[in-house]
């Protein structure tokens, strides 16, 4: 008996069906690894039927063979089935859902497959998987234990295979609208990327996920360092623990110290009573700061203590405190020449970074991910705007891979959410994306959607020479000098609107002051 059978012994059949939907939907929010989500899906799918197997097919786009993705299936690693081929080869045709009470007297059915994995059957309930009016998959039942499979399991099966195609989308898998069948898109859900350098990330990632080591993710603003943190919790032994996200540049920096650590009543004019901080939230589970470098000097030597022992004081009390979290920091900045100029504690600097793992800018990625992305934001805004079936003309994937990407994974979801908005068709040109050919110029001309925060911009223009939109700043300009002129130009776009020019920037309205104060 296993030990979810143990733990669920009196579950009925209706519960143990309602909590695999539950859970499903659930799992399928977190970053976790697809093998990690589908792990324990077979046997609870047969379970849930009263069914001795089950089974989920996919189809690959590349190939297309229908493939045993996750199955009860102990004599071998894995099937693969030509389409038309069998049961499953019929359902993934014809997209007909077929219950066989008789299995070995029905001509669909593939002895062959049954010889080589020396299993009888004797009953099937098998259903196809759609999604946006294509096949992308078969999910299949075997053996009933008592009797065989009524209407009410043919009911709950095509249930349950729409919400496997509703999890698709939003997995490492992707379906395009006008083709059968799957590419795989990366290694966790919800981060999209098939190209040689994120398969380092994500071998980094599920190596630190294994262990509690503090890990230090460096990369540009608007590449997914958010992203990535959250999934080291998701897949580490601290998944159903809390994950506290703590951004370094929204801390005022009188509070910082509060926010971090708590603090007692009458500590300070207001503290009407104990709060505790970010870090005990996050006792158990994951703490993240993010944009670490932005952190005040003065705090972090009490940083410093906590990231060795894991011990703190709430501001204004004396008791010592302990919390068991595990440390993820992120910064876009170069931490080691900001402690060799004394911005950062280098003994901080050298306790983060245990284990550091570089997220490479979009540029650097490779067309594939490019396209991806922008294929999966495509789907993502058009769902979300209700704008029904949208997708990218083929000349527009060129463009997008020839666009340098300054801001990142970040400027290009604006990119495709702003051009979702304003779309009147069915397919998004080069147009609807801004994406013309652009002239050089003595300027350079900067997307409104774009962050600041970056290093600095390539002399090429980002936006076409026309673009009303468009901001231009000289050519010669330091980083900090175009941060501070570009900001200006914003806020004096959104008529001095401070909360309108931050999140157009994609920052926090402290960071805003801080850079207009610059």
């Amino acid at each position: 008996m296993t030990m979810y059978a143990m733990l669920k012994p009196r579950m009925s059949e209706h519960e143990q069906r309602f909590e695999l939907l539950a859970d499903l939907g659930a799992m399928i929010a977190g970053e976790v690894e697809l093998d990690d989500l589908l792990a324990t899906f077979a046997t609870r799918v047969a379970r849930a039927l009263g069914a001795d197997r089950a089974t989920l097919w996919l189809i690959d786009g590349a190939t297309d063979e229908i493939r045993s993705r996750v199955a009860t299936l102990p004599e071998l690693q894995e099937l693969r089935v030509p389409q038309g081929y069998g049961v499953v080869g019929h359902v993934a045709a014809t997209g007909e859902l077929v219950n066989m009470r008789d299995v070995p007297s029905d001509p669909r059915w593939a002895e062959e497959i049954a010889q080589k994995i020396g299993y009888p059957t004797a009953s099937m309930l098998t259903a196809p998987i759609i999604r946006r009016d294509q096949i992308r998959g078969v999910l299949q039942v075997l053996n009933k234990s008592e009797g065989t499979f009524t209407e009410r399991d043919e009911e709950f099966i095509r249930v349950l295979a729409e919400q496997i195609g509703r999890a698709i989308d939003y997995t490492t898998l992707r379906g395009d609208d006008t083709q059968r069948g799957l590419s795989l898109r990366g290694r966790f859900n919800h981060v999209i990327g098939t190209s040689p350098a994120m398969a380092a990330v994500y071998e980094m990632i599920v190596r630190a996920a294994q262990t509690d080591a503090t890990v230090l993710l460096h990369g540009e603003t608007g590449t997914g360092k958010g992203l990535l943190a959250r999934a080291i919790h998701v897949n580490s032994a601290r998944r159903e623990a809390p994950f506290v996200h703590v951004d370094c540049t929204t801390l005022p920096a009188a509070l910082v110290e509060s926010e971090l650590f708590g603090h007692e009543r009458g500590s300070y004019t207001g503290a009407d009573s104990r709060v505790i901080g970010k870090v005990e939230a996050a006792s158990g589970g994951t703490l993240f700061l993010d944009e670490i470098g932005e952190l005040p000097l003065p705090l972090q030597g009490k940083l410093l203590r906590f990231v060795q022992e894991r011990k703190f004081e709430r501001l204004g009390g004396r008791e010592t405190h302990t919390a068991d979290v595990r440390i993820v920091a992120a910064t876009n900045r170069d931490l080691a020449a900001m402690a060799n100029a004394g911005q950062f504690r280098t003994d901080l600097y050298f306790r983060l970074r245990v284990v550091e793992i570089e997220i490479p800018p979009l540029r650097e990625r490779g067309g594939e991910d490019i396209t991806d992305l922008a294929a999966h934001f495509v789907d993502q805004f058009a769902r979300r705007y209700r704008k029904g079936p949208i997708r990218l003309a083929e000349p527009t994937k060129p463009a997008l891979r020839a666009y340098p990407w300054p801001g990142n994974v970040r400027e290009l979801e604006h990119t495709i959410e702003r051009a979702v908005v304003l779309s009147q068709g069915t397919l998004l040109s080069i147009k609807d994306l801004g994406l013309e050919p652009r002239r050089q110029t003595g300027v350079i001309q900067i997307p409104s959607e774009s962050s600041i925060g970056m290093p600095a911009m390539p002399p090429t223009p980002a936006v076409p020479a026309t673009d009303p939109d468009a901001i231009s700043l000289p050519a010669n300009l330091s980083l900090e000098d175009a941060e501070r002129r570009y900001a200006k130009a914003v806020l004096e776009r959104e008529g001095g609107n401070q909360s309108a020019a931050a999140r157009a920037l994609g920052i926090s309205r402290n960071k805003l002051a801080r850079l207009l104060r610059s």
